[in-house]
């Protein structure tokens, strides 16, 4: 059954209603009187983070972080899902698509606690903080996994496309979590609308504000990384274009001596001469002996 009674106590009661169908919305909007257009949003997978208020029922639509591996990263529910969570007098209800992490980790924590003693409001904040979290987790990955990255560009010194394809990834990944943590500031300062004390909505604000620097850190270090990993590409190629022009000043003169002896004019005296080829042997070797030790004093060996 989709629609599920989580918790009920003598203050309040917990609906959870998971992969909602039109069935189900239009349950929700006969028996608890919600505006069947909010009860819409809560099944549209794009949807942005939003809070409305109507009547006595406060709607509040957060997208929490998932675990899920994406092969394209180009809107927001590739990396994030929809919690919808109404409001309304002595009862919460909470509608989402797929499992919510948040939802399980805080039904894992009223197990140890006495669902009594906590409000309405405390379980929403509760909610609203696991979600935050969910990011929190997704800010660290993602700074591991940069930092793998930047040890596999310097000290490994690795030099695959792939490296540039994970990069941009990662920052795909940084820019869309941070979009959807700006726009949810607005749910989230809605806290203080609720029964709560101000510390406690603070300590929500301040976290989301913590995970929204953590993404931005890794959006510029992931842009600093791309145009290092550029610059060392550049600098490995100038290399091997440096050896190759050296290799060239080598066989330069040498080339041109075998051009010149290649003409076969009557009149060149060494084509006639019983060691000719081997003198002009030795001077090539000559030229390409002193044409390396030049260099080498002049320090322009790569």
């Amino acid at each position: 059954m989709p629609i599920e009674q989580k918790y009920k106590t003598t203050h309040w009661e917990w609906i959870d209603v998971t992969a909602p169908t039109e069935e189900d919305l239009q349950f929700l909007n006969e028996r608890y009187h919600i505006n069947y257009l909010l009860l819409e949003d809560t099944i549209d997978p794009n949807h942005l983070p939003k809070y409305e208020e109507v009547g006595d029922v406060k709607f509040f639509l957060a997208r929490e972080s998932t675990d899920l591996e994406r092969r394209t990263l180009n809107n927001i529910s590739d990396i994030s899902s929809k919690l919808g969570i109404f409001l309304l007098p002595k009862l919460i209800i909470t509608t989402h698509r797929a499992k919510s992490k948040s939802i399980h980790e805080v039904c894992e924590e009223l197990k140890k606690e006495n669902p009594d003693s906590i409000s309405r409001d405390h379980l929403a904040l509760k909610l609203a903080l696991r979600i935050i979290k969910t990011f929190d987790d997704e800010s660290r990955n993602l700074l591991e996994i940069m930092d793998t990255i930047e040890n596999e560009i310097f000290l490994k010194n690795t030099n695959h496309t792939n490296q540039i394809r994970r990069l941009y990834k990662l920052k795909r990944k940084s820019g869309l979590n941070t979009r959807i943590l700006n726009i949810s500031g607005e749910w989230i300062s809605k806290f203080k609308t609720l029964a709560l004390e101000e510390v406690e909505v603070m300590d929500l604000l301040d976290k989301q504000k913590d995970v929204i620097a953590d993404f931005d850190h890794v959006n510029a270090q992931t842009v600093n990384l791309i145009s290092m990993f550029l610059a060392l590409s550049d600098q490995k190629a100038n290399q091997v274009m440096k050896l190759l022009a050296i290799y060239s000043v080598y066989f330069l003169p040498i080339t041109f001596i075998a051009g010149v002896y290649g003409m076969n004019f009557d009149n060149m005296p060494e084509l006639h001469h019983k060691k000719g080829y081997y003198y002009t042997l030795g001077l090539m070797a000559v030229i390409v002996i002193v044409t390396f030790i030049y260099m080498r004093r002049k320090k322009w060996q790569g």
